[in-house]
């Protein structure tokens, strides 16, 4: 069973609801650790002097910005403790806003908000902000940081969502390449050959349809070799022709959407590959040694 990561209280006006926070995404990757492959030792990180090599004792580490190439500002822990924001344990609501006004680059990492001892004062503030439809801004503290939150309600439970500062957004300005896109000509037909591509692949939104198949086939690759089991890898995908001309890529593409969709009319479109304008040339096949 999941634990609360936090406890405390929502809190706006003079209303104050106990709450926990678990976590809302159960991440999932496959971590290898480094090895000698001479004795299947781990490797172990040592923090060494990048000057000299040698082994730093932890009494001699301090923290340093650097404010130029190899110019540091070092800073005691001391001095940054008053800057440290207090565990109030209490998330302060601010202000009630439209979803639809919150771009979701602004969301950080989700948690599920459970009421804690009395549900029913919890219970209400869902059901008003479903209402309302309404998302509660507010700020908290957890593990010594301060964060700002965007609490929202769904099917009358509370979700809350870490948030990214507005200074943390990389403007869209920064990016070069972008003001490229103010000299490219499209034409009518373009755009409508484009939009007919988007129609044939619209669908519903399926989360389980969407799997990690990157983790999937590693996962079986290490199911195999620990068995001892030989095997070969899969063929990689033949390369698709190169099309220069953006009207047949879009035409093919389309075509072959369509073709998709016929062959599974009744589990949305299938994920039909857009038929690139320049494709990778092929790979070979390649053994895998049995394992020992």
């Amino acid at each position: 069973m999941p634990r609360p990561l936090w406890s405390g209280t929502i809190s706006f006006g003079l209303v104050a609801i106990p709450i926990k926070l678990y976590n809302g995404v159960s991440k999932k990757s496959v971590a290898f650790n480094q090895l000698d492959d001479r004795t299947m030792s781990r490797i172990r990180l040592k923090k060494v002097s990048g000057d000299t090599g040698e082994d730093v004792p932890e009494e001699h580490i301090v923290k340093g910005y650097e404010i130029s190439k190899g110019r540091y500002v070092v800073v005691d822990p001391d001095e940054l403790e008053p800057f440290i924001p207090a565990a109030t344990r209490s998330i302060d609501l601010q202000e009630f806003v439209d979803l639809a006004q919150i771009d979701p680059v602004y969301f950080d990492s989700q948690y599920i908000v459970a009421p804690d001892k009395t549900p029913k004062p919890y219970l209400l503030l869902a059901r008003a902000m479903e209402a309302a439809g309404k998302v509660a801004l507010g700020r908290f503290v957890m593990r010594g940081k301060q964060y700002l939150a965007a609490l929202r309600a769904v099917d009358g439970t509370l979700l809350l969502n870490t948030m990214v500062f507005a200074d943390e957004v990389v403007p869209m300005g920064a990016i070069d390449e972008l003001s490229l896109l103010a000299d490219v000509q499209v034409s009518d037909k373009e755009v409508l050959m484009a939009e007919a591509l988007v129609d044939s692949l619209a669908a519903d939104f399926e989360p389980a349809k969407y799997r990690d198949e990157y983790r999937e086939q590693v996962l079986d690759l290490i199911e195999r070799k620990a068995a001892g089991e030989q095997f070969e890898a899969p063929a990689a995908a033949s390369a698709t022709p190169a099309v220069v001309d953006l009207m047949a890529a879009l035409e093919a593409s389309v075509k072959a959407a369509k073709q998709a969709r016929a062959r599974h009319p009744a589990g949305g479109p299938e994920m039909a590959p857009v038929v690139p304008v320049a494709a990778p040339e092929a790979t070979g096949r390649k053994r895998v040694r049995k394992s020992a």
